[in-house]
């Protein structure tokens, strides 16, 4: 029983940041049809936010502010500098975009800052933990199943109680006709960016603070796990999206915790193996499309 509630516990709190990272990358691709794979640079800014804010005298909680305030603003630039000029091009120049935005951005980290993973200050909570009865949690896992859940309320309540998350749900479900009505799509396609840095941001406080380190590579991964959650979860819709970040979770811990030892260094290929066979079987994702797009 001790065994199976640690694994709930680590399970749905390493989920809740695979369902932040995949909804960052899911919310952008419902207006624009765009995998951003420089989602996983906005991770990186982050850390190294960190890195330069917590180098200075200011307390810990302004220094994770202003850092996931650097995503939210390099986000938006992206978005306006970046690929608002190609908005109406073919997916693939998108796509080729996004790429070379994540070089651009990884190799101004190795010139500006340093190829070497560089340590971060962080507070001690990030090595604490609590014992409840004969269980043992970490304290940053904790937080972070408290901060992924708040997220994901707040989030929801913005898409579903606030005009501009109504206009967000209409430009995904039809974007011209949303134009059309007078919905300025400038303004609505920074505001996904925005909230895709912030995600990426939240996320970020997290996976840096598993190593204390940040390098200029320290995105790919996220962006990875978040490529796989939503193609799994189902690219065209955020409960997809929230529920492949879950299930990827479970499945992570899941092998970590219940493979044989000799088995541990194959875990990927056996993680991969499985969302092969849901594919196979959903190959539109666990939850399908409910945009009248898809219904034409």
């Amino acid at each position: 029983m001790d065994s199976l509630i640690l694994y709930l516990f680590s399970s749905l709190s390493l989920g809740g940041l695979y369902a932040l990272m995949t909804l960052g990358l899911v919310v952008v691709y419902g207006i624009l049809r765009l995998i951003n794979f420089a989602y996983g640079e906005l991770v990186m800014v982050t850390g190294y936010g960190l890195l330069v804010f917590g180098n200075t005298e200011m307390v810990w909680p302004l220094v994770a502010f202003l850092s996931i305030g650097v995503a939210i603003v390099v986000a938006v630039l992206m978005e306006r500098i970046a690929f608002r000029p190609v908005r109406f091009s073919s997916p693939s120049t998108m796509l080729i975009t996004s790429f070379a935005i994540s070089t651009l951005l990884q190799n101004i980290a190795l010139l500006a800052v340093s190829p070497r993973p560089q340590a971060v200050r962080l507070p001690s909570f990030f090595v604490e933990s609590v014992t409840v009865g004969d269980l043992r949690f970490r304290v940053v896992d904790i937080a972070a199943l408290v901060v992924s859940i708040a997220a994901l309320v707040i989030l929801s309540i913005l898409v579903r109680r606030t005009i501009i998350g109504i206009a967000l749900r209409a430009a995904a479900d039809d974007f011209t006709m949303t134009r059309l009505l007078g919905v300025r799509a400038n303004q609505i396609i920074a505001v996904a960016f925005a909230i895709s840095g912030f995600l990426a941001g939240i996320v970020a406080l997290f996976w840096v603070g598993r190593s204390s380190l940040v390098e200029p590579a320290i995105g790919l991964q996220p962006v990875l796990i978040a490529f796989i959650a939503s193609v799994v979860g189902g690219m065209e819709n955020l409960k997809g999206a929230v529920l492949g970040g879950y299930l990827l979770g479970f499945l992570t811990v899941g092998l970590q915790t219940w493979l044989p030892q000799a088995m541990l260094d194959y875990r990927n290929a056996v993680l991969f193996a499985i969302v092969i066979v849901l594919l196979l079987l959903r190959p539109e994702g666990l939850i399908q499309p409910v945009y009248s797009r898809q219904r034409r």
